[in-house]
């Protein structure tokens, strides 16, 4: 077996726990450092993982030679800095998303994996999921026919962010898979939102993406709500789906409704006499689960091994940052839409 990659992570906190287990477990991997500014958070490490060597200088990491890869689980303000200073000193980099706050601090992560030759992957988790994997091989098979709309909630009360606000903390996971299922390029974004528990941070957003082919993607993001829910719905000109991440079984639900058009019939009959409302049956598919983070870890692991771009790349982190950024601009002018270059 070839020798295990070098991982160093930084963030060691809500989040950024769960990669470290993960990538501590996987046996292709060795985490030789963490770092993280809380002492509190590395002396818990310590305890947790006593071979693990523990810093607080983000460049204790950039500087081992036996850290091939970086993790980045810090702050969304953090990342860029943090992922640009990774990708100049030759390593692999995995960052949570969003991958930057601006379109042109994305290119440059882009143009950097690409002049370094390292792999550049973003924590679009959703894109690892096997109930999401399922439904995204549906729509490429055609079960659902063609994907008019999706809209999605994801919404909870906590955790309060004070350096971003919940279209930005939340809404990347959503557009992620807008951008996977929509097969057609998104051409504007429009979004509304209000500050209630600090200002000029949005607790609440509603954000729609419209893609050229007259497709619509509609999220819902919150972190001021009594529910928590993580939902996605896709309607399709044959099937529909439901994606619910919140159920501890039966993530997915087919159902086969729609409404079936007679074009022959349109001289003769007005619209609605020409359309058929179908409702047939639910279907609950067995999904064989995995943890996603588990299988988004190992993904980074094997594409660093074997040269691949990965599924959630700096270009595709680029794309979702491209959505955020016109839905920020939409925010400032009160919803008004903003076209996308």
């Amino acid at each position: 077996m070839p020798n295990p990659i070098g991982i160093g992570q930084v963030g060691i906190g809500y989040w950024g726990k769960n990669l470290l287990r993960n990538f501590q477990a996987l046996p292709d991997a060795e985490v030789v450092m963490a770092c993280d500014q809380n002492a509190d958070v590395l002396d818990r490490v310590a305890r947790q993982y006593p071979t693990l060597a523990t810093t607080s200088r983000y460049e204790d990491l950039l500087e081992s030679a036996a850290v091939d890869a970086v993790v980045i689980a810090t702050e969304t303000p953090q990342h860029f800095a943090m992922a640009e200073q990774a990708l100049g000193a030759g390593k692999h980099v995995f960052v949570e998303k969003p991958m930057a706050q601006t379109v042109q601090e994305a290119e440059r992560l882009v143009a950097l994996a690409e002049d370094h030759d390292r792999r550049l992957m973003v924590g679009h988790l959703l894109l690892y999921h096997p109930a999401f994997r399922y439904v995204e091989n549906l729509i490429r098979d055609g079960t659902l026919g063609d994907v008019h709309y999706l809209y999605s909630m994801r919404v909870n009360l906590g955790i309060i962010r004070q350096r971003e606000n919940a279209l930005e903390s939340l809404a990347p996971h959503d557009l992620s898979i807008a951008l996977q299922f929509i097969d057609a390029a998104p051409v504007a974004v429009s979004a509304q939102g209000q500050a209630y528990l600090q200002p000029d941070v949005e607790d609440v957003a509603f954000a729609t993406v419209y893609f050229d082919d007259g497709a619509l993607a509609h999220l819902h993001t919150s972190w001021l709500d009594p529910h928590k829910i993580r939902k996605v719905t896709v309607v399709g000109s044959q099937q529909m789906a439901v994606i619910d991440d919140v159920a501890s079984n039966e993530k997915v639900r087919l159902y086969d409704k729609g409404v079936d058009v007679q074009p022959g019939e349109m001289r003769y009959a007005d619209y609605a006499e020409a359309m058929t409302v179908r409702t047939g049956d639910i279907h609950i598919p067995r999904i064989d689960m995995q943890e996603p983070l588990r299988v988004e870890c190992q993904h980074f692991l094997d594409c660093i091994r074997s040269g691949t771009t990965p599924r959630s790349d700096g270009r595709n982190g680029l794309a979702v940052v491209k959505l955020l950024d016109a839905a920020q601009r939409s925010l400032a002018r009160n919803g008004s839409t903003v076209e996308l270059a």
